[in-house]
């Protein structure tokens, strides 16, 4: 049984962890959390809430910390102290602001002889364990085309947020984050990277539109995010030499956590067959097939499983160090295209 402590007392400890590390009773048992201010979520019965970090600093039963602050900045200020104070750490994506600083985390980590890794939980959505069964089948001859989007209808998001060269504030960062690793993860490091982020209502307005184009010898891997479209994109749509695969809707965990089902219910993270994707190839006797593909069932907490076993018997790490440094490069050279010349004079100007 491992001790953990939460950095963090939001959304993120309260939706997207804190259920998942519950449904493993077995392996985890969360001791302590740690909020600037009174907690506002329901309390978790038999865990201690403190307002001082130094509570879970000084801690020596902790197993882990798990740092879920709002932004990458504040994500590498509590990894580096939890580090020194010889805790090991599990962190909120984006895991910092620059690769450079990701770097450092984990060599800080590497020279105390501790575990560190980000927390990219989409690794086990539904879509994406989906596709990755798919691909495993090998009917779509050799991958041509993949598309990625997270597409979204908030308009009043990019009237209201200024622009800032924050990653924090960052369209790009904020969600790419998600899909990007899953390329990253699927495909491994891309030949070249084509980039085109935007602020659609132009110059002076927030980031809120960006496709990067991954390319692999033959085949482009291309991951796209807006917030004005009305109706989405398909969540993935590959194309192969010899078959096609669309599932249009996303995984359905977030849909049910927000309706309050808690994981390992029936049903949690389970599609309908209104949601399976669709798969169409030729076979090869020149016979076409058509047939739903029944979504594999999203589990953040097959996360959780992964942490345990890296910690308790020394397995592989879920993320690779690699990894997460390449996915927090390619985010910030794409941040830093994404500036139209218009914007960045604003800035400096002190004009925005």
């Amino acid at each position: 049984m491992l001790n953990v402590a939460f950095i963090g007392n939001g959304k993120s400890t309260n939706r997207y962890h804190a259920p998942f590390v519950l449904a493993r009773p077995d392996k985890f048992h969360i001791k302590t959390i740690y909020g600037r201010s009174a907690p506002s979520w329901a309390l978790i019965p038999g865990v201690e809430y403190v307002s001082d970090p130094e509570a879970i600093w000084a801690d020596d039963d902790l197993d882990l910390v798990i740092i879920t602050t709002t932004s990458p900045e504040s994500h590498a200020e509590f990894t580096r102290t939890a580090l020194e104070r010889g805790k090991n750490v599990l962190v909120e994506k984006p895991f910092s602001p620059t690769a450079a600083e990701a770097r450092e985390l984990f060599e800080l980590a590497n020279e105390k002889g501790l575990f560190v890794q980000g927390f990219q939980n989409r690794r086990f959505d539904s879509d994406f364990l989906t596709v990755k069964e798919v691909l495993a089948r090998g009917v779509l001859g050799d991958l041509l085309e993949v598309e990625m989007h997270y597409d979204y209808y908030r308009p009043e998001t990019s009237h209201s947020f200024p622009p800032s060269t924050d990653p924090g504030f960052s369209f790009l960062f904020g969600h790419g984050v998600h899909t990007i690793d899953q390329a990253l993860s699927l495909f491994g490091s891309p030949d070249r990277i084509h980039y085109d982020v935007r602020q659609l209502l132009g110059p002076g307005r927030a980031n809120d539109y960006f496709d990067v184009d991954l390319y692999y010898g033959t085949l482009k891997v291309t991951i796209g995010s807006s917030f004005f479209r009305l109706v989405g994109r398909p969540r993935f749509t590959l194309y192969g030499t010899t078959g096609t695969f669309v599932k249009v809707t996303e995984d359905r965990q977030e849909e049910h956590l927000k309706m309050f089902a808690v994981p390992g219910a029936p049903g949690f993270g389970v599609d309908s067959p209104a949601h399976y994707g669709t798969l169409s190839y030729v076979d090869e006797d020149g016979g076409f097939h058509e047939e739903k593909v029944v979504s594999q069932v999203g589990d953040y907490s097959r996360f959780y499983d992964g942490i345990y076993e890296s910690l308790v018997n020394g397995a592989p790490k879920v993320v690779k160090d690699d990894e997460t440094i390449e996915l927090i490069g390619i985010l910030e050279e794409g941040l830093r295209q994404g500036w139209v010349p218009a914007t960045v004079e604003l800035l400096e100007r002190g004009a925005l």
